[in-house]
């Protein structure tokens, strides 16, 4: 099983791809749109699912602190929905909460360059989400 890992923005999405037999990911792209451009994003995110053969999405769930789900995370639910609604493609959502946190520490580790970090933070996020869920597999 192939799994896609995705970290919904309002603006952009991050996307991470795991290896053939679904044990590890690694960073695929950035999915740039409009603002709150979702349909958008989806359609890009089925097209990458069937070139690349992706037979289960994995979608982080922006829980606040306290567990609580807000408007993001609704966003997430809608999202995972049309995907599922569209394609048949299975959607997962995993609370990601503290995932930026990981990132960010793990690129500072690695001194890179504000830039670099800032262009590369979604898709290790996704990277981070979809390691996650195939961790609990």
């Amino acid at each position: 099983m192939k799994y896609l890992g995705l970290d919904l923005g309002s603006r952009t999405l991050g996307l991470a791809i795991s290896d053939a037999l679904g044990m590890f990911a690694r960073p695929y792209t950035t999915l740039r749109f409009n603002d709150n451009d979702y349909d958008y994003a989806i359609n890009e995110t089925i097209k990458i699912c069937e070139k690349e053969g992706i037979t289960e999405i994995v979608l982080g769930n922006p829980k606040h602190m306290n567990g609580d789900e807000g408007i993001r995370s609704k966003i997430s639910y809608e999202f995972k929905t049309k995907i599922e609604e569209i394609s048949k493609i299975k959607v997962h959502l995993i609370d990601e909460r503290l995932t930026t946190v990981r990132v960010d520490k793990t690129m500072l580790m690695a001194n890179l360059s504000r830039e670099k970090r800032h262009q590369k933070k979604d898709e290790m996020a996704a990277v981070i989400i979809l390691q996650d869920f195939l961790d609990r597999k």
